[in-house]
């Protein structure tokens, strides 16, 4: 039969209602502005890791290895979208600022230097990575995420098609393309209306935001703990029978 022990049990409950009104407080819109712990604590992070987020300038480097090279592609809007005819004239949208476009049944033939496409890509995306959503949308009449968006769509077509034509320098190609779809494209669009920060001006916070996560998780195993005990759940060694 269970023994409860009044002491602990008092000691555990308690620590229990600490942690409870706690948990509330943190799911309480009193951070920033208006937001909860968890909301307040994943925007920190974004910030500080789009501090530390400098890929593009790198890019923009190494597409000009690519002067002097031409594209001729011929892309075809993939089976499953939705309304092919709409992605391939939103491609053409932003592909013809900087390359000859035509559209014919939803399938594009793209003509044109390779280093105009991808500095444009590049310049969109940086844009977009320094909150200027105004001067995209405004160069292309259409919002300033769906141009990002489309540029992504369009460049994993352009891949798709330049390693479907094969040789080096085209795979070559394909892969620096992946390389910006991801590394300035998504990292654009993702980072988009989120002011940087270096973790170093927030050290305090971040140091803070430790050690309570530490504390909080050994309150709640020490509340569990005492409650374990006050109600006679404790863990004893067996009796040892020999054979």
């Amino acid at each position: 039969m269970a023994h409860y022990d009044k002491k602990h049990l008092m000691v555990g409950s308690s620590m229990g209602l600490v942690f409870l009104v706690l948990l509330a407080l943190m799911f309480s819109p009193l951070y920033g502005d208006g937001m909860n712990a968890l909301e307040y604590s994943d925007h920190l992070f974004n910030t500080i890791a789009k501090g530390s987020t400098e890929y593009i300038p790198g890019l923009e480097a190494e597409v000009q290895e690519y002067d002097g090279e031409q594209l001729e592609l011929t892309l075809k809007a993939p089976t499953d979208e939705k309304n092919p005819d709409e992605l391939a004239m939103r491609i053409a949208a932003v592909l013809g600022k900087v390359a000859d476009v035509s559209v014919e049944n939803a399938t594009l033939t793209v003509s044109g230097a390779v280093s105009p496409v991808l500095n444009t890509v590049l310049e969109d995306s940086m844009d977009m990575f320094e909150n200027r959503g105004d001067a995209v949308s405004g160069r292309y009449g259409m919002d300033e995420r769906l141009v990002l968006f489309t540029w992504w769509q369009a460049l994993g077509e352009m891949s798709q098609e330049l390693k479907h034509q094969g040789g080096k320098e085209k795979t070559q190609l394909a892969a620096f393309m992946d390389s910006i779809q991801k590394r300035a494209v998504e990292v654009g669009y993702n980072f988009y209306g989120i002011e940087p920060e270096h973790a170093s001006d927030r050290a305090g916070v971040l140091t803070f935001a430790l050690v309570f996560y530490i504390f909080y998780t050994v309150w709640w195993g020490m509340t569990i703990f005492y409650l374990f005990e006050g109600l006679g759940l404790v863990m004893s060694a067996g009796d040892k029978k020999e054979v």
